[in-house]
């Protein structure tokens, strides 16, 4: 064997254990590159969220206009409505508001602060576009304490309008047992 020959060996088995040892160690050893996802700012989902911008519709249409009151119902009371109110309520609503929706429900005992009775007067007495944009925006208590979530994304404008057609069917005396 000649010289070069001998020197090509060495050099393929010196890089042959190079390579298993950096094979091994690639865990161990931690590069820190440097990225630019690294350098700027991050949120975690919701942590921040920004604000909607000026003039802007959501795709589904304008739900209300803020600064003008509450809104007008479009959606009219009828059995279609307040059947799709009933069963959003029973898969939306019912565990904090109970099955009679009297604020007893299985999750409700557990919150600091007890849910609403939908079948009194206090929530009955209020405007369908109040019942519209609480079930929007949720309540916010003092310290930002959420005494409801607001279900405006887990809710389509469409679906909210049913759910107040559906909450006005119920009455302190003979609420109806929503159907699961």
């Amino acid at each position: 064997m000649s010289f070069y020959q001998r020197l090509l060996v060495v050099i393929v088995v010196v890089a042959l254990i190079f390579g298993v040892l950096m094979i091994f160690s690639f865990d161990i050893v931690k590069l820190d590159w440097i990225s630019f996802m690294e350098i700027q700012p991050s949120y975690k989902p919701m942590e921040h969220p920004l604000p909607v911008g000026a003039r802007s519709i959501p795709i589904e249409g304008a739900a209300y206009v803020a600064g003008q009151g509450a809104p007008s119902n479009p959606i009219a009371t009828d059995e279609v409505s307040v059947e799709r109110g009933r069963v959003l309520y029973s898969v939306t609503c019912i565990q904090c508001h109970g099955p009679k929706a009297d604020g007893n429900g299985v999750v409700g005992g557990a919150l600091m602060f007890p849910p609403a009775n939908l079948t009194g007067d206090v929530v009955q007495n209020k405007p369908d576009g109040a019942l519209f944009l609480t079930i929007s925006n949720g309540i916010q208590g003092a310290g930002g304490q959420i005494h409801m979530p607001a279900l405006n994304e887990n809710l389509t404008v469409r679906d909210r309008w049913d759910v107040v057609n559906y909450l006005r069917t119920l009455k302190a005396s003979a609420a109806p047992t929503p159907k699961p």
